[in-house]
């Protein structure tokens, strides 16, 4: 009997290549929060080197640990797992915090490694939850996570840094646009393994159309480092600090919610379902591999939505070409030079591959949800309160501004509050009391208005 298509093992070259797309696709989200984060410390250029190549690494590890597995550790699917973006806001206060500077990374270390094993030892508990993710949930947060997504790609689209002078200028938004229709025409017009490659190509196309218009920086290439280990407490031994524990262990659970949310999602795109061992197993990943990550020097690890889009758009399910993917990201974080040439794809390249990576995603929601029973009125009102809920932080990023600084970090993240919204709701609707009511369970109606059977036929006027 034949592999499933998750476990299928790829020719060697279509292996590497197809895995270098999912890091290129995922590069700008794993150097952003040490970038972010080592600047607001004041780190040297040097050290931001270091930092940036430590997250590349241990997100290889991660990745590793998600995909192969061990013992019951690894959801063993097509997964990217790197630095989680959850934890950039509560680091930053860290910073704040800290008097002296050079505590601050210890700090944070100290807090992610007690926040990664707690973590793991709530991965089976926290896995149970599955039952509370019909279609109808798993839909609506499947689509809210590319929706999420997609004001990433645009910003990219618009170049690296917004205090730039160039920053959405005609050109770059022009490269985006161009590196978009390339991608296109290339899933229109070719077939098999070229089909399946058209981002990574659509990436090269445009950074070589960018080179004459002076957008492609080439600088990183010429001043990394070739080989660079990075070494264990390179910053000084991990410091426990009660604050920053909390911190850390509450952007754990946001970072475990969504991860869970993208298990499933990717479950649907790759016909193999996430269950509750899946589940557990895959979260264990997670929190191992943030536990291990600051051992050398990176931060706290969790899924990439983003991969799941090119998992979505080009069909090839293999967990072995994420696997490829992991090693060729532990290769960039031991050779710095070899990290920065991802480095010279313009920001606004990435952001015009994006939408299409990012649209995939919310596409495989409605896709989900078309399943999910939308003639069920019930149904029609879980979705569109999820969704507005979950939409809240792209449309009104200040809309919790009077809330704390913990209550932010799940507010903030639309894909948590659109998930517990969702599930919530399912509960109420479809679990409690009314759950038996037969017209709740055949009719659709709006939802200002008290309903009509509309499965049967229309009734004859008098």
């Amino acid at each position: 009997m034949s592999a499933h298509p998750v476990d299928e093992k790829l020719p060697a070259l279509k292996m590497a290549t197809t895995g270098l797309q999912h890091v290129a696709a995922m590069y700008a989200g794993v150097v952003a929060p040490p970038l972010i984060v080592g600047a607001a410390i004041g780190l040297t250029a040097t050290e931001l080197t270091f930092l940036t190549g430590a997250c590349l690494f241990t997100a290889g590890l991660a990745t590793f640990l998600q995909t192969l597995g061990i013992w019951n550790i690894g959801a063993r699917l097509p997964f990217v797992n790197g630095v989680t973006f959850a934890g950039v806001a509560p680091m930053l206060a860290i910073v704040a915090a800290t008097g002296d500077k050079d505590d601050a990374l210890p700090v944070i270390f100290g807090a992610v490694i007690v926040a990664g094993l707690l973590g793991f030892v709530a991965a089976p508990f926290f896995s149970k939850a599955i039952r509370f993710f019909p279609p109808v949930v798993t839909g609506t947060v499947i689509t809210l996570i590319g929706i999420s997504l997609l004001p990433v790609a645009f910003g990219w689209a618009q170049g690296a840094r917004p205090t730039a002078d160039d920053y959405g200028s005609a050109t770059n938004l022009g490269l985006a646009g161009a590196t978009l229709v390339i991608v296109l025409l290339l899933r229109r017009f070719t077939r098999g393994f070229v089909k399946q490659i058209a981002v990574l190509l659509g990436l090269v196309v445009g950074t070589v159309i960018a080179v004459p218009l002076g957008v492609t920086d080439f600088s990183p290439v010429a001043d990394a480092d070739v080989v660079g280990f990075p070494t264990p407490f390179h910053f000084g031994a991990p410091q426990f600090q009660t604050a920053a524990i909390i911190s850390m262990c509450v952007v754990m659970v946001v970072s475990m919610t969504e991860s869970t949310a993208d298990m499933l999602a990717l479950g649907e795109i790759v016909d193999r379902p996430a269950d509750e061992k899946t589940i557990a197993a895959g979260l264990r990943a997670d929190t191992l591999g943030s536990a291990v990550s600051p051992l050398f020097n990176g931060f706290m690890c969790s899924a990439f939505a983003q991969n799941i889009g090119l998992v979505a758009m080009t069909r090839i399910r293999s967990r072995y070409v994420v696997a490829v993917g992991g090693g060729f990201l532990v290769l960039m974080g031991l050779c710095p030079m070899a990290a920065s040439l991802i480095a010279v794809v313009p920001r606004p390249v990435l952001g015009g591959a994006g939408v299409v990576l990012f649209g995939s995603v919310a596409a495989s929601g409605i896709q989900t949800l078309v399943r999910a029973g939308l003639d069920k009125d019930n149904n029609v009102l879980i979705v569109a309160v999820s969704l507005a809920v979950g939409i809240i932080p792209i449309t009104a990023p200040e809309f919790y501004h009077a809330f704390p600084e913990t209550a932010r970090i799940v507010l903030d993240s639309g894909i948590s509050t659109g998930c517990v919204a969702a599930v919530l709701l399912n509960l109420v609707f479809n679990h409690l009391g009314r759950a038996s009511d037969a017209r709740d369970a055949r009719d659709v109606t709006h939802p200002m208005e008290a309903g009509e059977e509309i499965s049967g036929a229309t009734p004859a006027r008098p």
